[in-house]
């Protein structure tokens, strides 16, 4: 099945729900639509028991390139039904197993998505990058809290404040992914390692990840909580002239100007 004019693709098989980003011309940058899409899929698999797994991956050498600022700018987040707002509570609380398989670029949310998941594979290709700062803006999808937990203060603090590129074999050290593997063996690894769930007991499975998870306030709670606060950041940083100027540069494909900026 695929929506968002096929730039989203779904398909239940083997008891995994697989949720692919296919808009390779634009390295599966996300667009309003797809989190439509991305959102309904989400929606069917917390409510669907024949789905006991979720598996996010992407089409064409790439996971995806973040947001499509076009697109963004043109429909900027506004309120809390925003479909992107959406898309990064259903990361937040669903109780299934989600797991991730990225290669190539991992771009803004295509990395903050990841901390969400339980299980993340990567290609040895990987790049991750969290360039907020660099677009006036700040962290989104509680990556402000999850990073630190993941990483230690330090190395989040690199990540998220100089938005500097990181490869596969750094993001292993960190903590944010599992594994690391060829870009033809990533794949079929993630489905293998997906479809064990559909073989394990799914109370059990969902009781688990919700002590993982942690309870009450340490848990989802904070993490929801978190993501609010880092919305209204967000989405006040938007409409300021840094966040204006990093944007067109880069649509317009030279440097940002920040100099007279404050």
């Amino acid at each position: 099945m695929s929506d968002a004019a096929g730039a989203l693709l779904t398909d239940l098989r083997g008891g995994v729900l697989h949720v692919v980003f296919n808009r390779p011309e634009k390295k599966n940058a996300l667009t309003l639509a797809m989190y439509e899409a991305a959102n309904a899929a989400f929606a069917r698999a917390a409510s669907d028991a024949a789905v006991r797994a979720v598996l996010i991956t992407g089409e064409g050498g790439s996971f995806t390139a973040g947001n499509d600022l076009q697109d963004f700018l043109s429909s900027p987040p506004r309120g809390e039904e925003a479909p992107v707002l959406q898309f990064l509570r259903h990361l937040a609380t669903l109780d299934k197993p989600l797991i991730a398989a990225a290669q190539g670029f991992a771009v803004g949310v295509g990395t903050t998505l990841l901390m969400h998941c339980d299980l993340v594979y990567a290609a040895d290709d990987a790049q991750f990058v969290l360039p907020f700062v660099h677009l006036g803006l700040c962290p989104e999808a509680a990556s402000s809290l999850l990073l630190p937990q993941i990483a230690g203060y330090q190395r989040a603090a690199e990540k998220l404040l100089l938005g500097e590129p990181f490869g596969a074999a750094e993001a292993l050290q960190m903590g944010l992914v599992n594994r690391v593997l060829p870009v033809d063996e990533l794949r079929g690894f993630a489905v293998m390692q997906a479809e064990k769930f559909a073989r394990l007991p799914a109370s059990s499975v969902r009781a688990t990840k919700r002590l993982l998870k942690g309870l009450g306030d340490q848990g989802p709670q904070a993490v929801l909580a978190r993501m609010r606060a880092e919305e209204q950041l967000f989405q006040a940083l938007l409409g300021a002239p840094a966040a204006r100027e990093a944007m067109t540069a880069f649509l317009q494909k030279r440097k940002p100007d920040f100099s007279a900026i404050e």
